[in-house]
C-alpha cells in the first residue's frame, strides 16, 4: 500500500508527486504575481518569504521524492502504451525533475547573492554560499523565470497527455496516479 508495485503506485509516490505538482503550479502563480509588487505594496516582502520559503521545501521534497525512487521504484508502463510513448515519459519526467533542480538552484543564486541565508518560515534557514559570479541575481533570475515557463508548459503537457490516456485511450495511466489498482 505504502510501497509501489509492480501495477500501480504506493500511497507515498502519490502523495509526494500531488505536493510537488501543487507546489511548483501555486509557486508559478505566486511568482507572476510578484513580479508586479510595487515597494508599497502590503505584499512586497511577505510574498517572496513564503516564495522562497515553499521553494526551498519543494527541494527537500524533491530530494524526498529521488530516494524514494530507489527505495520503490516506478510500476511497469503498462502494455498498451506504444514504445514512444514509453520514451517520451522518460524525457518528459527527467526534464520535469531537471527543470525542478533549476529552478531551485537560480532560485537559492537569486536570494542568496546579498550574502543572507534563507529563512523557511521561521523555522530553520538554508545559508548563503554569497556572490559566485558576476551579475549572480540577474543571470539567475532570468534562468529562474525561462525555465518556470519551460516547466510550466512542460507540466501542462504531462498533465493533457494523462488526460489523453484517461478519456481518449482509455487505460489506467491517470488512475494509477491517483494510487488506484487497475
Amino acid at each position: 500500500m505504502l510501497k509501489n508495485s509492480s501495477s500501480h503506485y504506493g500511497v507515498i509516490s502519490v502523495v509526494l508527486h500531488w505536493l510537488v505538482a501543487l507546489a511548483v503550479f501555486g509557486l508559478f502563480a505566486a511568482g507572476f504575481w510578484m513580479v508586479d509588487l510595487s515597494y508599497y505594496s502590503e505584499w512586497y516582502r511577505t510574498a517572496p518569504h513564503w516564495h522562497k520559503s515553499v521553494g526551498i521545501l519543494l527541494a527537500i521534497v524533491m530530494l524526498l521524492r529521488l530516494l524514494w525512487r530507489f527505495i520503490s521504484p516506478a510500476p511497469q508502463a503498462l502494455a498498451s502504451h506504444r514504445p514512444w510513448e514509453k520514451k517520451t515519459s522518460g524525457i518528459v519526467q527527467f526534464c520535469l525533475y531537471l527543470g525542478i533542480l533549476l529552478l531551485v538552484i537560480s532560485g537559492y543564486l537569486i536570494s542568496t547573492e546579498d550574502g543572507r541565508p534563507i529563512a523557511v518560515f521561521g523555522w530553520f534557514e538554508v545559508p548563503s554560499l554569497g556572490a559566485l559570479f558576476a551579475d549572480q541575481a540577474d543571470i539567475a533570475g532570468l534562468v529562474h523565470e525561462y525555465v518556470a515557463y519551460s516547466l510550466i508548459t512542460l507540466a501542462l503537457l504531462h498533465a493533457a497527455a494523462a488526460l489523453k490516456h484517461h478519456f481518449i485511450d482509455k487505460d489506467h495511466t491517470l488512475k494509477r496516479m491517483f494510487g488506484r489498482k487497475p
